[in-house]
């Protein structure tokens, strides 16, 4: 039977207050159990305005499909400048309290990325399949009793993924899966062993949260202060020995260190009291070739599968600071 239009938005309206009904019980507060979030649960719930609760399924979905879902059923748009706002203000808090897995099918793959889906947990998937059931309290009072240990084995299963990564001396931090921290990896352990030993590991990027691994008060005691805005280098080293901070973009797709790049660099350390040096790390040759003709002068190279060479861009030094990024050339400026 075809349901009629004004029928259908009070099904609609109802389906969603049982969403947000559900989120508050889970104990979700007030930014997580509005309309928007409500909708976000049923997209990733399979559910409709038709479809009964105990019918909910748990596809894997990406943001866009999950805006795709709320718009061919619940008639409601979000425009393709709100990806963030869903994803900031709704799933990624599913994600942390356990009730979503992020990309089941490749847990290697960067958060990052474009290709990244959610996927409704089993046990949260019974719990909401027996909303409006004699079932429903008994089945909350459990999940929510279990829902540490099932969060605690999500975590756990999530950083088996993760990557080691040790340290100058010795401390291991790890790094998201996936991208180029494969390629971090390399640098801080096989380039900077060789080429800055003892260094000090300043700050290493991570797509998963790019300031988890910075020393701000190392970086205010070398005169720079980094803004939360900061497009920062992938890897900040400082060679205390020759006072150089090495500004190191590790590169798998984008991102080399190319004339404009070299310059917002210099501008973002420009406070800073030691030299600069600008290195532009690539996994092969093969991906340093797309990029060769675009690297900038007054840079290095390195090439992580020749990790003993380094390829210098210019003739004047060898892996160090020019005299445009001194420190008393920078305090002149």
């Amino acid at each position: 039977m075809k349901i009629n239009i004004p029928e259908k938005s009070a099904l609609i309206k109802q389906r969603n207050n049982e969403a947000v009904e559900v989120l508050k019980l889970l104990g979700f507060g007030p930014r997580q159990c509005n309309e928007m979030a409500a909708y976000v649960l049923l997209a990733l719930l399979d559910l409709n305005a038709e479809k009964v609760w105990k019918k909910a399924e748990n596809p894997m979905r990406g943001i866009t499909p999950i805006i795709e879902f709320i718009r061919q059923n619940f008639g409601v748009k979000y425009a393709p400048n709100t990806r963030e706002t869903v994803r900031d203000e709704a799933v990624k808090y599913f994600a942390e309290a356990g009730i979503l897995m992020r990309n089941p099918d490749n847990p290697a793959r960067p958060t990052n990325s474009g290709k990244t889906v959610y996927q409704v947990e089993v046990n949260a998937l019974e719990l909401f399949r027996s909303y409006g059931s004699k079932t429903w309290e008994r089945k909350l009072k459990k999940y929510l009793a279990n829902r540490e240990k099932i969060r605690s084995e999500l975590n756990r299963k999530r950083k088996l993924t993760r990557i080691p990564v040790k340290l100058p001396g010795k401390e291991i931090v790890t790094l998201s899966p996936g991208g180029q921290n494969p390629l971090i990896k390399r640098i801080i352990e096989e380039f900077c062993s060789r080429f800055a030993p003892g260094a000090f590991i300043v700050y290493i990027g991570d797509a998963e949260n790019k300031f988890l691994h910075m020393d701000a008060d190392y970086l205010k005691r070398l005169r720079v202060v980094i803004e939360p805005s900061a497009k920062m280098p992938d890897v900040v080293v400082h060679d205390k020995k020759r006072n150089w901070l090495l500004l190191i973009e590790a590169v798998t797709s984008v991102g080399p260190i190319d004339g404009k790049r070299r310059r917002e660099l210099k501008y973002l350390f420009k406070g800073c009291t030691a030299g600069l040096v600008f290195v532009t790390a690539f996994e092969n040759r093969q991906s340093f070739g797309r990029f060769q003709n675009i690297i900038s002068w007054e840079t290095e190279v390195w090439i992580a599968e020749d990790p003993d060479h380094i390829i210098h861009f210019d003739g004047e030094r060898f892996l160090g600071p020019y005299p445009d990024v001194m420190p008393e050339c920078k305090e002149k400026a």
